[in-house]
């Protein structure tokens, strides 16, 4: 039986390990981990690109980054294209599904409609006349802004939101989320994408849920043996810093801001499932639910902030999925990826598969593991905050090679005994035939591309220009 019905939640810059039911015993998340327990949650989940925007083209177009024409945010790359043939939303409606949009899309031009019928907008600082900042002036008292807080929105400061919960983003979203469930047209299915712009900076959640977690709550940040490289205390004086050695008061104080965040959408998700419960329990029983993030947010770990890099604070994502069919797994550990989520979507509703999607449904794995999932993914980010964070990287989340082709070096982690990825074992005896086929991995998927980057078996930069897809300007159809 095809699913009616679809909400797929997403949040910006949500880490992977930030969801109790994932195994994190110190974050509050209890609507996330109920959601889990009634389905799936997948432990290896990846953001390809970790940056917003070419994260969103592979969620959106079920593309490998090289066919989607996006290989990160900085140098050679573009903005999101808004003529792709085929997108989750574009199929749904054509199918002829009710389709909306709540909260940030970071299309280009941002009143593009990516397929969907409809979209309520909230894009930070990034859209003046955004349709939470119209409603935010409607509503707040007089001569009351958004960004009163005074933090950054790409800050590592925190502090506690400076009005009313009601008056919160993310609380916005949800209540305009809501809005569009009550007054849909129910003779109709629906898909509905309700899109939080956090955790993503400014860290500051309402003031109840900055200290719901108690100090002793926050873990430290991972420190690699290899990470004094980043460790410089200059750059970490600045407010919006990439990269810095700050104080461990700096830390937790970023950090409760960040898992408040989390915290603060956990409880709006608590009010989606009252909701739905209550109001329209038809729906609740027959909508395939998506829970997932366009990528995480370092953190400090290994004196990194943001995004952009293969280590997993940055790369991996938290993922729930909860089919109306049930599940028979409650953890699928194969390793999945963004661009995944169309054909999934598009199984669940009874719709064939455009050629253009590189994605697999997920569906078969709620069942059973599969003998012939992928070995691994294949990721990448262009130079973006700096030349020598450029990286590209292949995992199947319990091994990681990572090459930085701007410095020829590269990193290989073992994520079963170290998941803080804090020992380098690039250059470990024991291990060079296990690197050697990581590395062949990595050389495979280079190859295909025809692009140059390899030499002599080996992962190879040819000059300083920047890596760009054939496919930045002209899409790709399918083979």
């Amino acid at each position: 039986m095809a699913a009616a019905n679809i909400i797929l939640i997403l949040c910006d810059q949500m880490r992977g390990d930030c969801v109790g039911a994932g195994g994190n015993n110190r974050i509050q998340t209890p609507n996330l981990d109920d959601l889990a327990s009634r389905g799936t949650i997948f432990s290896h989940a990846y953001s390809s690109v970790p940056s917003c925007i070419p994260a969103r083209a592979l969620l959106w177009t079920g593309q490998s980054q090289w066919h989607a024409g996006l290989l990160g945010m900085g140098r050679g790359q573009g903005q999101m294209p808004d003529d792709y043939p085929h997108t989750i939303a574009g199929e749904l409606t054509r199918a002829g599904y009710r389709t909306h949009m709540v909260g940030k899309g970071h299309f280009h031009p941002q009143r593009s409609l990516m397929g969907f019928e409809s979209t309520e907008l909230d894009e930070s600082g990034r859209m003046p006349d955004s349709d939470y900042r119209q409603w935010f002036r409607a509503h707040a008292p007089e001569g009351v802004t958004p960004d009163d807080h005074g933090v950054d929105w790409n800050s590592w400061h925190a502090r506690p939101w400076h009005a009313d919960e009601r008056l919160h983003p993310t609380f916005w979203t949800m209540s305009r989320a809501l809005e569009f469930l009550e007054t849909r047209d129910k003779s109709k299915p629906f898909f509905l994408n309700i899109s939080f712009a956090r955790p993503h900076s400014p860290y500051v959640p309402p003031e109840y849920y900055f200290h719901l977690h108690r100090p002793d709550d926050i873990p430290p940040p991972f420190a690699g043996e290899w990470a004094a490289i980043h460790a410089g205390a200059r750059p970490a004086k600045n407010r919006n810093a990439w990269r810095g050695k700050m104080t461990a008061q700096q830390i937790q104080r970023a950090r409760s801001g960040y898992y408040g965040e989390i915290a603060f959408i956990d409880a709006q998700i608590g009010r989606l499932m009252n909701w739905l419960q209550r109001c329209d329990h038809d729906a609740f029983n027959n909508t395939l639910f998506i829970f997932t993030s366009d990528h995480g947010d370092m953190q400090g770990d290994h004196n990194l902030w943001r995004k952009t890099y293969a280590y997993e604070g940055s790369s991996r994502v938290p993922f729930i999925l909860v089919s109306p069919r049930g599940s028979k797994r409650p953890e699928v550990k194969e390793v999945i990826e963004l661009r995944d989520i169309m054909p999934t979507v598009l199984e669940a509703a009874g719709m064939p598969v455009p050629e253009t999607v590189d994605g697999r449904s997920l569906l078969p794995l709620l069942e059973r593991p599969s003998s012939d999932w992928r070995k691994y993914i294949h990721g990448e980010h262009c130079t973006c905050y700096s030349e020598e964070q450029e990286m590209q990287y292949v995992t199947d989340g319990y091994r990681k090679l990572i090459w930085f082709p701007r410095l020829s070096s590269e990193q290989f982690f073992d994520l079963e005994i170290d998941p803080g990825e804090c020992r380098n074992l690039i250059d470990d005896r024991g291990r060079q035939k296990e690197i050697g086929q990581w590395r062949d991995y990595l050389v495979a998927e280079l190859e295909a591309r025809d692009c140059g980057w390899v030499k002599n078996g080996r992962p190879h930069c040819p000059d300083e220009n920047p890596l760009v897809s054939p496919y930045k300007t002209v899409r790709w159809l399918g083979t």
